[in-house]
């Protein structure tokens, strides 16, 4: 995929994927952000899905949800090629990503990029520790020795 538009390939829709998420995922909070996280091996081709959740109970008016959803969006759209991608093609992994929304106001688009730099930038360390904090040999094999 050529260009900075986010595909619909690139947005989380599966209900199963997003229980799995929410339920296996790893959370970091990048206040106004917070990032919940999962990432797998790659089967066909490494890349990253993400879904936005601005909350009904922070944010009451559905025109403040939208225009925080667009700023979540957008700074998301424009970082990460360059902070998330060669991270993920490096290791040969797949992550999936909710940004939800935490704030009972809303911030400003530079506020929420700057966030949203430091989370991918934490995701993308997080998938390049992945494969190298697993070793081979499995410590379950190993017994201790009997006194």
């Amino acid at each position: 995929m050529k260009g900075n538009r986010l595909y619909k390939s690139e947005k989380l829709c599966s209900r199963t994927a997003t229980a799995q998420l929410f339920e296996h995922g790893t959370s970091l909070m990048a206040y106004p952000l917070r990032a919940v996280y999962r990432l797998t091996p790659a089967a066909a081709h490494p890349g990253a899905q993400m879904l936005i959740s601005v909350p009904k109970r922070r944010i009451r008016h559905a025109t403040g949800r939208v225009l925080l959803r667009r700023r979540v969006r957008e700074a998301y759209r424009l970082q990460r090629r360059t902070l998330l991608h060669p991270a993920l093609e490096q290791t040969g992994m797949k992550a999936d990503i909710a940004f939800v929304y935490l704030s009972e106001h809303p911030h400003t688009y530079a506020e929420i990029a700057l966030r949203m730099q430091s989370l991918l930038e934490r995701i993308a360390h997080a998938a390049t520790a992945a494969p190298s904090s697993a070793s081979p040999s499995s410590p379950s094999t190993t017994l201790p020795p009997e006194l």
